[in-house]
């Protein structure tokens, strides 16, 4: 089983990513929204929704969205938060995002908090990228969310720990092989999990030539949240692409 089947399923998960919360997705939300400025009645796949932060924050905000993932738990706890919110314009599908879900069905899709980049071969991203393609209506939208490679190298925290409702969190990151690798130990009452990530470092130049492969045109390129220019030193890389009109 690939790292990521098993990861994104465990309740560890939102543990060691509790910061991660409703207001940053909104922010996101803010930003595609300022960048694209997507038709209120657009439908919108979210590829790699995990619990669906962000895709409950889009269907809030009126839009049709589906959400796909690899992770069956991480997608029930998704269905459940929706069903208690009383949205009925989102769907959760259990999905590999290499694979095309339909074609030109979709007006936009987005990509987002590094949802990406997890497999060992290039040829699987593209894939995925073709894939989201796929799903794009002509003159469809897509918006990536993805790690600085620059920033991560210059940056890297090598180990750090912190608490938590009673269980010790303890991070450690090393670089190898042009990966970005995160072992993460969980231990409550002496007994350890252990966990892995693994994610590529994709450059912006990377990038360029998937979406080119992909058919998509790259249309801006920005560094945060906050929609500041891309450079070396900002921590995010966040792509905005459109499929070809015809």
């Amino acid at each position: 089983m690939a790292w990521y089947q098993e990861w994104f399923d465990r309740d560890e998960y939102e543990l060691v990513y509790h910061r991660r919360d409703e207001r940053e997705a909104e922010q996101v939300v803010d930003l595609i929204e300022r960048l694209v400025r997507p038709a209120p009645d657009s439908e919108i796949l979210d590829v790699g929704c995990g619990r669906g932060r962000h895709a409950r924050v889009l269907a809030r905000r009126g839009y049709r969205v589906t959400g796909i993932d690899v992770a069956e738990r991480a997608l029930q706890i998704a269905r459940k938060r929706t069903e208690a919110e009383g949205l009925h314009n989102l769907l959760f599908l259990q999905h590999d995002m290499r694979e095309p879900l339909c074609r030109t069905c979709f007006d936009g899709v987005v990509n987002l908090f590094t949802a990406f980049g997890f497999f060992e071969d290039d040829a699987d991203h593209l894939r995925a990228l073709q894939a989201m393609a796929t799903a794009l209506r002509p003159g469809g939208w897509l918006v990536q969310d993805f790690l600085n490679a620059e920033y991560v190298q210059r940056h890297l925290v090598p180990r750090d720990r912190f608490q938590l409702d009673g269980i010790e969190v303890v991070q450690e990151r090393w670089i190898e092989n042009g990966r970005v690798n995160k072992r993460i130990r969980l231990r409550r009452n002496g007994i350890e999990q252990v966990f892995y990530e693994s994610v590529r470092l994709l450059r912006l130049s990377d990038f360029q030539k998937l979406y080119r492969a992909a058919g998509l045109n790259l249309q801006a390129v920005l560094g945060d949240y906050a929609g500041r220019p891309f450079t070396s030193e900002s921590p995010r890389l966040i792509l905005y692409a459109r499929k070809a009109a015809v």
